[in-house]
């Protein structure tokens, strides 16, 4: 089994029943073993977008990259997520952030670590809330010094 994050994130409906929704299911397809705290941050990428509830969620699972990343968007996609703009307003949106220490870049659809993840602060926060040690295998820094180091100014507040 192998540790995976993941990032869920709400902007439309209700934010805190799409983030439940989205455990449940994943739930289906991989064991949870831990959840950060729900933080509300303002949109990223596109201006005048409702804010989000962003959480992280770490769990096991023997399911291969490509295999998970179907069920998620299978998932995303029974939550009402359309697919009609990038960084739009979304029900629900779940991100593979790392796949173990996996580095996958040449598969269409699928870049594990995610690529922004080092420029975000409502990823990192979360993320550092569950393992603040976690080495991202391509940049070779902590989760903590990567959330040290950032320049994103966007607010983000643990709810």
């Amino acid at each position: 089994m192998i540790n995976v994050f993941l990032l869920l994130g709400s902007n439309l409906g209700d934010r805190q029943l799409f983030l439940k929704q989205a455990i449940a299911g994943i739930e289906n397809m991989a064991e949870i073993v831990k959840l950060s705290s729900v933080y509300e941050t303002e949109a990223w990428g596109k201006e005048g977008e409702p804010d989000y509830l962003n959480q992280v969620v770490l769990v096991k699972t023997d399911l291969l990259p490509r295999a998970m990343l179907k069920k998620l968007l299978d998932l995303e996609k029974s939550l009402g997520r359309k697919r009609n703009e990038k960084w739009g307003s979304r029900t629900i949106d779940i991100d593979i952030l790392f796949f173990g220490e996996m580095v996958i870049n040449d598969a269409p659809g699928l870049m594990v670590p995610h690529p922004r993840l080092h420029e975000r602060r409502f990823t990192l926060e979360p993320l550092g809330e569950l393992d603040p040690q976690f080495v991202h295998p391509v940049l070779k820094k902590s989760i903590l010094q990567l959330k040290n180091e950032l320049t994103d100014s966007l607010i983000v507040k643990k709810l």
